[in-house]
């Protein structure tokens, strides 16, 4: 079986076919330990590509930085970087985003489940997350903007973070979820408040000294 929009000579072992045979397949020893690989909603993404320092990398290490001391100083819940599966059997996909907020209350309320493997411990979040993390690469575009803020939705996940530092314009949004589909938030002076943090946010992009991309992720009350 070819993956859709893979390159050449990919191939997916026979019989995956549905949610349930990917994240099998996804949590075995033959599960590729390279690449992107994501089951949507019948289809499977394949990305090969390799990752981009300065307007992928950078941006997403500096984003889970800043979210994952707040999470762990005021005792939320759990920031997860990218690498975790995440899977919501309702919308039917498995992906690993590029950050996953959960909280206490979540995982109290059943709304998500911690997975364990057959010999490790948590390998995969099961369910609606509170917030996710995508930082636009050439490769995922069309993903990230339209097929995940769609699948994201469907699952019932409250906050959707989208950032594109690919242009001249840095460009961060926060987006809500609300009964029709996700809502930007408005900027207010240039931050970006989230219900889900109960904090604003802005996203900031200079030079470093060695001409590069440096960015910041301001935090206010």
């Amino acid at each position: 079986m070819r993956a859709a929009g893979s390159p050449a000579g990919v191939r997916i072992p026979a019989g995956i076919d549905d949610l349930d045979s990917f994240r099998r397949w996804a949590k075995s020893d033959d599960f590729p330990q390279h690449g992107r690989f994501a089951y949507l909603r019948g289809q499977i993404w394949v990305d090969l590509s390799m990752e981009q320092a300065f307007w992928h990398n950078q941006v997403k290490a500096v984003i889970a930085v800043v979210l994952f001391r707040i999470v762990r100083s005021g005792g939320l819940g759990y920031f997860f970087t990218d690498g975790m599966l995440l899977s919501n059997l309702d919308a039917d996909f498995t992906t690993a985003p590029d950050g996953i907020f959960v909280s206490f209350d979540t995982i109290e309320a059943i709304r998500l489940q911690l997975v364990e493997g057959a010999e490790d411990g948590c390998v995969e979040l099961v369910g609606a997350p509170d917030m996710v993390l995508e930082v636009v690469s050439d490769s995922s575009v069309g993903k990230d903007t339209e097929e995940m803020r769609e699948l994201y939705w469907r699952a019932g996940i409250p906050e959707y973070w989208l950032v594109d530092a690919r242009g001249e314009a840095l460009q961060f949004q926060i987006l809500r979820r609300t009964a029709r589909g996700y809502s930007a938030v408005r900027p207010q002076r240039g931050w970006l408040r989230s219900p889900v943090f109960s904090r604003a946010f802005r996203l900031t992009r200079k030079t470093d000294r060695l001409g590069n991309p440096s960015y910041n992720l301001l935090v206010r009350e």
